[in-house]
């Protein structure tokens, strides 16, 4: 592995923890941390950004299944949203519902930034959308998109 993404895959272990940490605390607490409440970021493409999105999106996958902790959708979802965020790059978490065979609701999360699914993208159409987090972060030059929608 080289270098860059080792300090990608260390960064996302810490992001992990913390956002495990997220998860036992009340989701009302948590929730204003996320974004606005039932905004989108933008789907346009972002080719600045591309390789970072999916560097974040790799580097989640390869440190959520070494944790010793449950590190998955909501948490993963979470902490990719963080590292866009330290890279002032826009993202939106969702959060869906569905019953499973036996009629028990589930809920999944998953995380998409521009045209990009990070996290929880494979599930992600069995489950209704209840709620979004839009975290728009203010345009800084060259990272994060300008416009939204």
């Amino acid at each position: 592995m080289k270098p860059h993404m080792k300090k990608l895959v260390l960064e996302a272990f810490i992001y992990l923890a913390w956002a495990r940490v997220l998860k036992a605390l009340p989701f009302s607490r948590v929730a204003p941390s996320l974004g606005i409440k039932m905004e989108e970021s933008s789907y346009n493409r972002d080719r600045i950004n591309q390789t970072v999105l999916l560097e974040i999106s790799r580097a989640i996958h390869m440190a959520s299944r070494r944790t010793w902790w449950e590190s998955k959708c909501l948490v993963t979802a979470i902490a990719a949203m963080k590292m866009l965020e330290r890279r002032g790059i826009d993202s939106t978490l969702y959060m869906g519902v569905t019953r499973d065979a036996s009629g028990k609701m589930i809920a999944h999360a998953w995380l998409r930034s521009a045209h990009i699914y990070l996290t929880g993208a494979d599930e992600k159409n069995m489950f209704t959308v209840v709620a979004t987090f839009g975290k728009i972060i203010p345009s800084k030059g060259v990272q994060g998109s300008t416009s939204h929608g």
